[in-house]
Formats: structure tokens, sequence, C-alpha cells
């Protein structure tokens, strides 16, 4: 299964962006102080959705303002979208980096970090820690990992296949070289970027919900309301309408951003937090491969090639992800973790 190279542009940036993101929750586990954890993971939901909202609508944008292209079929407005993300991707880092004071070890952790050196052969006991992490991760923990394989899957058959699905339930064409599936594209641009406005306007909302009726049901229910919008969104044919059923995918954003690490930071020990939230990354990586190996055969095989199919197919999904959250027990709240009663709510933003 071959996608046109510029139409899957956005899915680019997109991923490229979810890499960075993902290589600072660890540290944002363990920079944040007491009472700080829930708020933190939220406050990363409400940045994340406002970057990507830029970053989509940039698309749109772009695509009005820039004409032309190479001779390969490449849009200039492709290149101009993936410029603007490059330099907002190095800014932003560069400012975290520059600005975000290290907490320093205490005497006895730099004793051992030093103990750790002198002992030599530190790629092999790095292995060897991520592997004992594995096999002793606990119970709760798999199961969120067994949360994560259909709800990160069903996210990338989302982000692979929203444009040709637009193109073909709306503008009715599937030739990628047509303007009309590149209006698709540009239309696309806006559908993400609304549902990433929803994201940050509700992130902080989030906060209080999974505080009063627990992280566990506020996140089905999310995905839930995810599930939904995606099985009505390819049976629209009104390119206004599809903005309603798309906000529950926004909603279902914010959560999967932040919720869930609430849940995994009171699952794990705080002197094990950074293999345990790398190997969370690996949760979402792993089930995305999975999902690029596996869902040609999907794709041709089961679903006839149709990307509205695509589009349904991921949002059973992630249903399938809300039910199995429900067979996690969450662990209990931990004061000082989950105090976060003076945080703010999206009304305010």
């Amino acid at each position: 299964m071959v996608r046109g190279s510029w139409s899957g542009s956005g899915d680019g940036v997109r991923r490229a962006r979810r890499r960075l993101r993902s290589s600072g929750r660890g540290a944002r586990a363990g920079a944040a102080r007491a009472g700080q954890s829930r708020a933190g993971f939220l406050a990363q939901s409400f940045f994340t959705g406002f970057g990507i909202t830029l970053a989509n609508i940039s698309l749109f944008v772009f695509q009005k303002l820039i004409s032309g292209g190479t001779e390969a079929g490449i849009p200039y407005w492709v290149f101009g979208s993936f410029m603007l993300g490059a330099v907002c991707s190095i800014g932003s880092v560069l400012v975290s980096v520059l600005r975000t004071p290290e907490i320093p070890p205490t005497p006895e952790e730099l004793a051992a970090i030093r103990a750790k050196k002198a002992e030599g052969g530190t790629f092999r006991k790095m292995l060897g820690e991520i592997w004992e992490a594995i096999v002793e991760m606990p119970t709760e923990l798999r199961k969120l990992a067994l949360v994560y394989l259909f709800q990160w899957y069903g996210l990338a058959c989302y982000w692979q296949f929203v444009a040709a699905s637009l193109a073909k339930s709306i503008w009715g064409t599937s030739d990628e070289t047509s303007d009309a599936f590149k209006e698709a594209v540009g239309w696309t641009g806006l559908v993400n970027g609304w549902y990433n406005i929803v994201t940050f306007s509700v992130a902080f909302a989030l906060v209080a919900f999974a505080r009063r009726r627990g992280a566990k049901m506020v996140h089905s229910a999310c995905l839930v309301l995810a599930a939904v919008g995606l099985l009505v969104f390819p049976h629209l044919t009104n390119k206004w309408l599809v903005f309603i059923p798309i906000i529950g995918f926004g909603i279902a954003w914010a959560s999967i951003m932040g919720v869930p690490y609430i849940m995994a930071v009171r699952m794990i020990p705080s002197t094990r937090y950074g293999v345990y939230m790398g190997i969370i990354n690996m949760m979402i990586v792993i089930p995305m491969l999975i999902q690029s190996l596996t869902f040609g055969f999907v794709y041709s095989g089961l679903l006839g090639d149709n990307p509205n199919n695509a589009i349904m197919f991921a949002g059973v999904f992630l249903g399938i992800a809300a039910l199995v959250m429900q067979w996690i027990k969450e662990p209990p709240i931990v004061r000082d973790v989950d105090d976060v009663g003076a945080m703010p709510v999206a009304g305010g933003h």
C-alpha cells in the first residue's frame, strides 16, 4: 500500500513531534515536585494541542499562499510547512533545554552513579536494567500496554487515512494528483487543527474530572467519544459537518496525552521513573510499528482498499481500548501526586 508522498506530509510532521514529546516525559515526571505530576501531564496536553493546531492550520494557509511544486509533484507549500515545523521544534527544544533547571542528584545518588561508572559495562547494564524492568513490570502496567496497543494502532490508522477519507466521502475522488484531493488535504489540516483546539481547551478540565471520577473512567469515556466520532465521520458528505464528530477525537487526544500517565506514575516506584517512562514510550512506538507492518494486508484484504473503512476500523480499535481500560484496577490516589485542587479549569483558556 503506497500513499502519496506529499499527501502524508502532515503525518510525517506529527510523527516527528510525537518523538520529541515522548523524549521529555521521563524528565517531566522526575522534575515535577509533589502535587504537580497530574497537572504537568495535562499541561502537556494543552501545549501539545495548541502547537499542533498551529501546525495543521499552516497546511491550509500555506496551500492558499504558496503555489507551484517540484517536478516530482510535491507542492512547495509542503516544504514551507516542514520548514516551519523544523524551526518550531528545534526552537522549543532549545528553550526547554536552556531554561529548565535540572534537579541535582543527592550525594547518595551521585555516589551510586559514580560507582556504576566505575564498574564499567554501562551499555550492557543499561540493557539489563531495561529487561529487568520489563520482567518486573507491575500487572496493571501490563494491562495498560494492551490499552496502548489498540489505542495507538487506531490513532495511526486515523492519521494515515483521514485525508483520503475526506477526499472520497466529500470530494468524491481517490486520485491523489487531482485538485479535489489537494483541497481535501488542505481541509484535513483544518479538521486536525480543530480537534487540537478542542484538545487544549479541555486539557485542564480533565484534571478535575480525573480527580473526581478516577483516571480510568475518564480515559475510557474519552476513548468512547473518539470511537463514536470516527464511526460517524466517514459517512458525512458535508465538509462543515465533519467538525462535529471530530470533537470527540479532540477530547480523547487530550486524555491520551495526559491521563494514562497519571495512572502510570502511581503504578511504578519513583526511583524507576526514567526506565519505565522509556518503556511506556516503547508502548507507543511498537503499536504504530505493528500498524505500519500489518495494516497494508488488513486494508487490502478486509477493508477493500477503502479509506472510509480504515477510519471506522480506527474507531473500533479505540472502542476496544476503552473496554480494556476497564480491566485495569486503578491504583489508589496518592495525595502528594494527585492533589491539584489549585489547578485552573479549561474555562480560563
